[in-house]
């Protein structure tokens, strides 16, 4: 039997181009086994709204539980995309966080029983199911969905007393200087709030109260009050301390006595910021910007992340006695000083006599409590100012510093970490005039220009 076909030229380059076709075909198939098995992508937008945030990837990494998201909508627009992420490649990466986690994208047309059962009346609603717990995400946005999660695997909502009576920030205040915004994140993380006051004889906190705030009291305590907030973390419960510089109309004395006895110093000053770096984001040098935080739980997290104090005191630890414990949490720049000299309305400098920074601005303590196995916990900053409507939208940490102290405060250390934030608008907004001259040049000016280029080399040439 003759052989000498397999020495052809035509058999060897066969030969040839079947193993390459293997070759390819393998390294597609390896290819398309990794991408399935492990699903990367990288976000190269630079408001990274194709990233999930270190909450969400927090919050769903640690489940331990099952958990089903639903998506009601036209099936057409499980896909589509509108200046951002589809409600698939959003809700998709949540998936790709656990293995507890999975969705479901319904369409009420084809399945209305589904959305009966499940009292869906409105085309792009998201539920999110543990158990028999169910929560409706507000919009569908990173924020509002990790929100209605955590809502459902902390059914109990904590509450934030706020105390009122000594000329505070208001709850219900739209202004700049108002809370309305703070009240409105903290509901939004599963937080109900409420203001209390304690001008009594018999003054108490509420024992409904999670965590009770005191933010920003322009007028002192009086002696009923104070003995009700020491009891209260002495008890083994939780105190938030915003409290601003004794500048014109501010009077805290007895309330800084009192967390003196607790280690805390609360110094008679107000931090300017000379660095100039607070002047990129609008502000001056009577808003230091902190960029240095400590390992404490609350700023852990608060890597790379900046945050901004309005009208701030230094605030650090002092004399502890045996059962308290205070940090400090975060600190302003090297070229930060203290000044005392302010007693006049206008703040005068004097780095050769004026404390030089780094100086900490808010602290972190804990009292082992008289009731056997309580711990009460408190945090004091120095500025009421860095969680105003004015301040808490700052583009760097604020918002979540607040909320991280709150977390910490109401032991929801899972919770601690940067949130989700809405993303960017950067849509393009052109006038008609702009849309003809970007129509003329595209559809005329360019092919003309080309035609005639074209037109004249070839003439050259010629």
């Amino acid at each position: 039997m003759k052989m000498g076909w397999l020495k052809t030229r035509q058999t060897k380059y066969g030969a040839y181009l079947a193993a390459y076709v293997l070759i390819v075909l393998a390294i597609l198939s390896a290819a398309n086994y990794l991408a399935n098995r492990y699903d990367k992508t990288f976000d190269a937008t630079s408001n990274k709204i194709f990233s999930l945030s270190d909450q969400t990837k927090k919050v769903v990494g640690n489940l331990k539980q099952d958990v089903k998201i639903y998506y009601f909508d036209e099936s057409r627009r499980f896909s589509e995309s509108r200046f951002g992420p589809s409600p698939k490649d959003l809700l998709g990466r949540y998936e790709t966080l656990s293995h507890h986690l999975s969705v479901d994208y319904v369409d009420p047309v084809r399945n209305p029983k589904k959305a009966l059962d499940m009292k869906v009346s409105t085309a792009g609603t998201t539920i999110v199911e543990v158990g028999d717990r169910r929560e409706e995400s507000k919009s569908l946005n990173e924020e509002a969905i990790t929100n209605a999660l955590i809502r459902a695997l902390k059914p109990n909502k904590r509450t934030a007393c706020f105390l009122e009576g000594h000329g505070e920030h208001e709850l219900d205040n739209s202004d700049a200087n108002g809370f309305s915004s703070v009240k409105e994140s903290l509901e939004n993380s599963n937080f109900t709030t409420k203001g209390v006051s304690l001008l009594q004889k018999e003054a108490a906190v509420p024992a409904a109260c999670t965590v009770l705030v005191v933010a920003g009291p322009r007028t002192d305590l009086i002696d009923p009050e104070i003995q009700a907030i020491r009891k209260y973390i002495q008890e083994g419960d939780r105190v938030l301390f915003l409290i601003d510089p004794p500048t014109k109309g501010v009077n805290t004395a007895a309330l800084v006595k009192m967390l003196g006895d607790f280690g805390v110093k609360l110094n008679l000053d107000i931090v300017v910021d000379l660095s100039g770096i607070g002047q990129l984001f609008g502000a001056d040098e009577l808003s230091p910007l902190v960029t240095k935080y400590e390992s404490h739980p609350i700023t852990r997290e608060m890597k790379n992340v900046a945050s901004l104090f309005p009208l701030a005191r230094s605030v650090e630890p002092g004399d502890t006695k045996d059962k308290v414990s205070v940090e400090k949490l975060f600190s302003t720049t090297p070229r930060s000083y203290a000044t005392t000299n302010f007693a006049t309305g206008q703040i005068k400098l004097d780095p050769k006599k004026d404390k030089a920074g780094p100086l900490s601005l808010a602290v972190a303590g804990t009292y082992r409590g008289d009731k056997e196995g309580s711990q009460g916990r408190f945090v004091v900053a120095g500025s009421s100012r860095f969680v105003v409507n004015g301040t808490l939208g700052f583009p760097g940490g604020n918002r979540d510093l607040f909320l991280n102290m709150m977390s910490w405060l109401s032991s929801d250390e899972d919770l601690i970490s940067i949130r989700p934030t809405e993303p960017e608008d950067r849509r393009l907004a052109l006038s008609a005039a702009q849309m003809r001259r970007i129509l003329y040049a595209s559809v005329f000016g360019f092919p003309l220009l080309i035609i005639v280029s074209g037109t004249y080399v070839w003439w050259r040439r010629r």
